[in-house]
């Protein structure tokens, strides 16, 4: 989705940040972006080979990266352990699990 033609339309003032999968944003394109100056920044938190351990992504001052954790906040880890327990007692009465994929079949 972000690639060296999305880059080159955005403005110099802009911030690109993905935390959502590495694939969306090309690399190659980014750094090149970056080093140029075309536009400001990056955030980081997910990249194309996971986990990543060296980049030339995480020389650049103007670009901030973390290793696939910026979704873990206190909160975030106390809701997920709240909905595992959730799940273990519907299943341990008979229930469908809330929020489950089977088979390319969402429950709610």
């Amino acid at each position: 989705m972000i690639n060296r033609e999305t880059l080159a339309i955005m403005k110099n003032s802009a911030f690109l940040i993905n935390t959502a999968r590495g694939a969306l944003v090309d690399e190659t394109a980014l750094l090149d972006a970056l080093e140029a100056r075309m536009i400001a920044g990056a955030g980081l938190d997910v990249f194309v080979d996971e986990p990543q351990t060296q980049s030339p992504l995480f020389e650049l001052e103007n670009a901030i990266v973390s290793p696939h954790i910026a979704g873990n906040t206190k909160e975030s880890m106390s809701r997920m352990a709240e909905a595992a327990v959730d799940n273990v007692l519907a299943v341990s009465s008979g229930k469908w699990p809330r929020d489950i994929v089977v088979n390319d079949v969402y429950s709610d």
